[in-house]
């Protein structure tokens, strides 16, 4: 990625520690304005925001949210607009990870992996959507080599992102090439 993004704001799910963070810090380096959202991880946001406002004053802003609330995920949309004045790119980053071996999966494990995994990113997809397709912006969905490559003891992680993976391509048949 090379492209110049002064002007532009994007929204990082889980964007304070590992991928993300090395997604905020790209992203920001080219001129764009962020909004890192977090979960739980404050401690590790706050020093990436003030990082990265030392770089550039008032560039990144911080949202926390559980995004298995699926009834809170139009508010990160609508507050990244209202912070940047538009939202250009979603990055559905945030990712619960942990082994689910078969006689032993609960629906709580579903819930968590399956939710933050797929479910998120389709409802925050979703309520991005207009905003985005004003801003002629995108998506992007992290996915990884174990949604065709499956990991032992990790069932439910495998199915959400071989599910993430097909929601991809959904996507970018609803909403592309806008």
């Amino acid at each position: 990625m090379n492209e110049n993004l002064t002007g532009k704001a994007a929204l990082v799910t889980g964007g304070a520690k590992r991928v993300g963070a090395a997604i905020c810090r790209r992203l920001h380096a080219r001129g764009a304005n962020l909004m890192l959202h977090h979960r739980a991880s404050i401690d590790e946001a706050r020093a990436l925001q003030q990082e990265l406002n030392s770089q550039r004053a008032d560039s990144v802003a911080l949202i926390r949210a559980d995004l298995l609330n699926s009834a809170s995920l139009p508010d990160l949309v609508k507050t990244t607009v209202m912070q940047f004045g538009s939202l250009d790119i979603l990055i559905n980053n945030a990712s619960s990870f942990f082994p689910t071996a078969i006689g032993e999966i609960t629906e709580k494990m579903w819930d968590d992996l399956v939710g933050t995994n797929l479910k998120a990113p389709l409802f925050l997809s979703q309520a991005a959507a207009v905003e985005l397709r004003k801003q002629h912006g995108c998506i992007i969905n992290i996915v990884d080599i174990h949604a065709e490559l499956p990991m032992k003891s990790h069932v439910i992680y495998t199915v959400a992102k071989g599910g993430l993976m097909a929601l991809t391509r959904s996507l970018a048949r609803e909403l592309g090439p806008e």
